[in-house]
């Protein structure tokens, strides 16, 4: 098990727990994503990045907010963090088309398309989650330069992916 000074799996837990009580589907992306598809906890993480249903965003936030969080950065509809006093959550509201497809907002009034098939599950701290897909990670981890973190997500990404 990995000392964590950020979140720990069992808040990860404790905020699916939290969001499934209230309704709200969520995938898993980001670090902690990563670690669903590999299975087990790789790295600190300091916070946990989420895809939801859009149509549950407010009861999201409340139950997050029962749990001790507290709105930090608000770019809606594109996203929200929340931080808390055991670690801070990013939410990535989508809605869904008719093939199950989730739509994004972009800051620059883009959307982006997140097809079914990129909508998968994984294990953290020994339950499942849902989480998003290798490929979907991988292509989330282009574009930018990446830190030391990244090209750790990146090299366990591109193992799973086979190359």
């Amino acid at each position: 098990m990995i000392d964590s000074v950020g979140m720990a799996a069992g808040e990860v837990h404790a905020v699916l727990d939290a969001l499934a009580s209230a309704g709200c589907r969520a995938w898993i992306s980001g670090g902690w994503g990563v670690d669903a598809l590999v299975g087990r906890q790789t790295r600190v993480h300091r916070d946990l990045d989420l895809a939801i249903a859009a149509e549950g965003e407010g009861a999201a936030l409340g139950v997050l907010g029962r749990l001790g969080y507290v709105i930090e950065t608000d770019w809606r509809p594109v996203r929200v963090e929340v931080a808390g006093p055991r670690g801070r959550v990013d939410l990535h509201p989508l809605t869904f088309d008719e093939a199950g497809d989730g739509l994004q907002a972009g800051l620059d009034g883009a959307v982006f398309r997140w097809p079914r098939a990129d909508f998968t599950s994984g294990v953290i701290g020994g339950r499942r989650v849902d989480c998003i897909s290798v490929g979907r990670q991988l292509l989330f981890h282009s574009g930018y330069e990446p830190r030391d973190v990244d090209r750790a997500d990146l090299a366990l990404l591109r193992r799973l992916a086979g190359e």
